[in-house]
């Protein structure tokens, strides 16, 4: 009898960790994500407000980009220099940004300030998203998944200062010297409006494009990809990633792959991530 017992109680288990815990109507489960679209928000406004109130701060880290003296330019002088190549390293020429219109510092600091309290506050947004998806896993799914929320978090912040330490600066010291035709027919006077856009834009990009191994994850979990897809086009995607490095860094090999080389290894762990997942799918179904 005992050990029908056992047995009886060892299925039980496997059946609990098979399937969710508790059934939700449609209302419930739109009233459950309300509450946490609205945690959300309220995150982001109490961060935003915080970063308005230290605009003096949040401004100070927005414009070192800009300068020679910032930390990527000083570090391009100094690798050059140990490699014996003459530099002068980024951000050489005098950047004036202007305002056009009455409220238009305001509403940029504003819309700085939102967009910093969204970074900041990043990591519990997504904490607030797991909260909402979880409940609707299964005990195993949950158990594997358990460390994404810090994972999550920690991929979105290495890559907001990657965009930040060095697509920000390559990318400002390139635009703002292009030129048309033979050069001084046109002056550049950038709008504060759209040099905010472009290194928000960019900083967000990177901390959104180092979420790939994530996204691979998912993918590869649902069967959509495969590693052998990600190996068969490897050239294809390592191509396009040096012409997107050539594109945002000065005309020099050194440059160009201290862009290039932290977005090739970012591939490189989204194919082993694809590949173990694949592995562990197939057994599962060897299993079956």
């Amino acid at each position: 009898m005992s050990e029908e017992t056992n047995t009886e109680e060892q299925s039980t288990k496997k059946k609990k960790d098979k399937e969710p815990k508790g059934e939700m109507s449609f209302l419930d489960h739109l009233e459950a994500l309300r509450w946490h679209i609205i945690k959300s928000i309220s995150a982001i406004i109490i961060c935003g407000t915080v970063a308005y109130i230290y605009s003096d701060f949040v401004w100070s880290i927005i414009f070192a980009p800009r300068s020679n003296d910032f930390w990527t330019s000083q570090m391009i002088i100094k690798l050059n220099n140990y490699f014996g190549i003459a530099s002068e390293g980024l951000n050489k020429r005098q950047l004036n940004l202007i305002n056009f219109e009455m409220s238009g510092q305001f509403m940029v600091d504003v819309w700085t300030a939102i967009i910093t309290g969204f970074i900041v506050s990043f990591p519990y947004v997504v904490y607030q998203f797991w909260s909402f998806v979880k409940p609707a896993l299964y005990e195993n799914e949950k158990r594997q998944a358990s460390g994404a929320v810090l994972v999550m978090s920690f991929l979105f912040l290495v890559g907001i200062l990657f965009g930040y330490y060095l697509i920000v600066p390559f990318s400002i010291d390139w635009l703002a010297g292009y030129t048309l035709g033979s050069g001084g027919e046109v002056v550049n006077q950038i709008n504060i409006l759209s040099y905010i856009s472009t290194v928000t834009s960019i900083v967000l990009s990177g901390g959104i494009a180092f979420e790939l191994p994530i996204v691979i994850y998912f993918l590869s979990k649902i069967g959509l990809l495969t590693p052998k897809f990600l190996r068969k086009y490897r050239r294809h995607s390592y191509v396009i990633l040096l012409i997107i490095a050539a594109i945002i860094t000065p005309p020099d090999v050194l440059s160009q792959m201290i862009v290039s080389i932290p977005l090739i290894l970012l591939y490189e762990l989204s194919i082993f991530i694809s590949a173990r997942v694949d592995k562990n799918r197939r057994k599962k179904m060897n299993e079956a």
